[in-house]
């Protein structure tokens, strides 16, 4: 059976974190993800979908991704029931995170007027990570700088540099 789910979009509103009675940790969101086509007036319509996600992961959601964050979920779709107040069956329908991905820098939610946290670390896709930053005075990596940039200079590759 396959159950898997990939989702683009942004926040509809802060994390929410919470911490289980054993203390795990635990954070809810909604992503708003827009459809790939225009309903009858040619307007763009958009799925807001909750979503969950668990323990450290939670706790960087929680800490570095605000309402308009611009985030890729990759999980599996969950159902559940439970019994609310007035007696009746509450049917819930989520995603379970197993990855949540930070899909702009902190300098893009800026501009927007929202901080997102300083953190350039694991969650960033690509193959950024805390163990392969370029140093600054911030110590932080640089999303924007263009790592095929030179200063005029010819690149040296070799034939063993080079995947055919």
């Amino acid at each position: 059976m396959i159950n898997r789910v990939i989702l683009v979009g942004r926040l509809t509103r802060d994390p929410e974190l919470r911490y289980t009675p054993s203390g795990v940790a635990v954070a809810t969101f909604t992503l708003a993800v827009n459809r790939p086509f225009t309903n009858q007036q040619g307007e763009r319509e958009a799925d807001f979908i909750n979503c969950v996600v668990w323990r450290r992961q939670a706790e960087n959601v929680a800490n570095f991704l605000k309402k308009g964050s611009l985030a890729g979920v990759d999980g599996r779709l969950q159902t559940r029931s439970y019994e609310g107040q007035d007696g009746r069956r509450v049917y819930v329908t989520e995603v379970v995170a197993d990855s949540v991905q930070f899909l702009e820098p902190k300098s893009s939610t800026e501009q927007r007027g929202m901080t997102a946290g300083g953190y350039y670390g694991e969650p960033f896709p690509f193959g950024q990570n805390q163990n392969h930053r370029n140093t600054n005075e911030n110590d932080f990596s640089r999303i924007d700088e263009d790592p095929f940039a030179n200063d005029g200079q010819p690149i040296d590759i070799s034939d063993d540099d080079l995947p055919f």
